[in-house]
């Protein structure tokens, strides 16, 4: 089995601390930083879940990812996150797809958080080339994604983009509800309750999971199981994990 991933890329850095006053000449929490967290994040993290479930794969992303940051702030003993910070995030570049061999991968996982990376019609034209390519996107949906086998969106961005599902992709949508599992063409597919440290990068490990169970069983049922048990096991982790 090999995989594709395809999307933007960047590191997520997670600096843990304390924060046992607030600044005496303005009334905001003093940050004592513990340690910190650095990892590829968005399409690197959904590669390196791919890889965790020992999996061949290869990533398709941009060249320069190493200087796009998000930076975290973290309290370390409650997880309360004070703070963001993203750098050069508007700086991910263009695609170039002309190089891509899709017949070498048993399946395609595009990772699109909608970043200028890829454009509808790159995806719709990765869609075209291989019959199983399986799509996390942050666009609003239309007839340019109808040839992807499956559509996994959170429950956020289906409520931006139902009014633009049309007939040809709605039985292809898996919409993740966090702490109510997902729901596939009607069903609602639960997860037990834990105890959630950190959401951070479980969309990226539910795409990668759905698609390997997929490949090997040919079952979606079972696919949206197994992706599941594995996102529910890396919320109960800190930061961006994988399985």
């Amino acid at each position: 089995m090999k995989i594709l991933v395809i999307g933007e890329s960047c590191r997520d850095i997670f600096n843990y601390g304390e924060c046992n006053r607030l600044c005496p000449g303005t009334p905001v929490p003093v940050f004592n930083p513990i340690k910190s967290i650095d990892n590829g994040g968005m399409a690197m993290n959904v590669y390196k879940n791919v890889l965790a479930m020992d999996v061949d794969a290869n990533l398709f992303t941009n060249d320069n990812w190493r200087n796009i940051t998000k930076t975290r702030f973290v309290h370390f003993n409650t997880n309360h996150m004070f703070m963001r910070l993203d750098e050069n995030d508007k700086n991910y570049g263009r695609a170039d797809l002309r190089r891509l061999r899709y017949k070498n991968y048993d399946a395609i996982i595009i990772s699109d958080y909608d970043k200028g990376f890829l454009s509808e019609e790159d995806i719709e034209h990765i869609s075209r080339k291989h019959d199983c390519v399986f799509l996390d996107t942050k666009k609003v949906l239309g007839p340019w994604c109808k040839n992807v086998k499956y559509i996994k969106i959170n429950n956020y961005e289906y409520e931006n983009t139902k009014h633009t599902i049309c007939d040809e992709i709605k039985d292809k949508l898996i919409i993740t509800m966090s702490t109510d599992g997902c729901m596939h063409q009607n069903i609602t597919y639960p997860v037990p309750e834990v105890e959630i440290k950190d959401s951070s990068g479980a969309g990226d490990t539910f795409i990668s999971a759905l698609t390997i169970k997929y490949i090997e069983t040919q079952d979606i049922e079972e696919s949206i199981k197994f992706a599941n048990e594995c996102a529910t096991s890396v919320v109960q982790k800190r930061g961006v994990g994988t399985i």
